[in-house]
């Protein structure tokens, strides 16, 4: 280890970070002639898996899957909605919930925006990235089992 080797250099989170912004940033730049945002994409994308794998997902189940705030999935979806890339329909059993789906359009830019990102993600972690993914979702499964113990506390103190 040299002196220049020290400090925030000797962390894995400190490179994290930064991959994650080079990777964001790239995603950024590649997503930007569909006309995409990397969070209008995740967001679009996790509408039509959620919707692939068990019909149209709620909003909030939509938040989740993304990792999103609800308040600001509330405001990207509207946009997506404006665009006419998703379709928001009033819950068959729940007043306060939207169902989300995909339109046509939506589709067929979500298919363009995977690719892209299928492509971004190869460049920089490689073809076999196996190993990363899981080492990844392990630190993010992290957050999300730190969120569900708070949901099931709120969930305990609403008396729900």
């Amino acid at each position: 280890m040299t002196d220049r080797e020290s400090g925030p250099l000797l962390s894995a989170g400190f490179w994290l970070h930064h991959a994650a912004l080079t990777w964001r940033a790239e995603l950024d730049n590649r997503l930007r002639p569909l006309g995409l945002t990397p969070t209008q994409f995740l967001l679009l994308a996790s509408v039509g898996w959620l919707e692939h794998l068990d019909g149209p997902p709620t909003q909030q189940e939509v938040a989740r899957q993304a990792g999103a705030d609800r308040m600001m999935t509330s405001k990207v979806v509207r946009t997506l909605e404006e665009r006419g890339l998703v379709d928001r329909r009033a819950h068959e059993s729940d007043a306060r919930a939207l169902r989300l789906a995909l339109t046509s359009a939506g589709r067929v830019l979500t298919r363009q925006a995977t690719a892209v990102a299928r492509e971004v993600d190869t460049r920089f972690f490689g073809e076999e990235s196996e190993d990363l993914r899981a080492a990844l979702r392990s630190v993010a499964l992290l957050r999300k089992n730190a969120l569900s113990s708070v949901a099931s506390v709120d969930d305990g103190a609403l008396g729900r």
